[in-house]
């Protein structure tokens, strides 16, 4: 009961606030606090746990009653190198980094 989603557009950091209040809560706690939650990013969280519940029900014949968040990893992944010009012949570097996300569910 596992769902994956690599190469987000978003800073690790920022994915990892929402991350560390659901983990380990119910499926339809997590849920109903990731739709009303403030940050733009608890979207894409919310999709992945959808999609995490559907994998269960699908897959493995779970009730999503029964399941709550085992583990929410989120990784570094690629950071794309950018240029900003500025006076006198020089640059400032801009860093756009990306994440992975893993999640699993597991029964109570």
């Amino acid at each position: 009961m596992k769902a994956y989603w690599k190469n987000i557009r978003i800073s690790p950091k920022k994915l990892r606030v929402i991350a560390e209040i659901i983990r380990g809560q119910n499926v339809w706690e997590a849920l109903n606090f990731l739709k009303f939650a403030p940050k733009k990013w608890a979207d894409l969280l919310y999709k992945i746990l959808a999609s995490a519940i559907a994998n269960a029900e699908n897959n493995d014949n779970q009730k999503a009653d029964t399941l709550y968040i085992s583990t929410l990893i989120i990784n570094k992944w690629i950071v794309y190198k950018r240029w900003n010009a500025v006076s006198r012949g020089r640059s400032h570097p801009i860093l756009k980094r990306t994440s992975n996300i893993k999640l699993e569910l597991q029964v109570k």
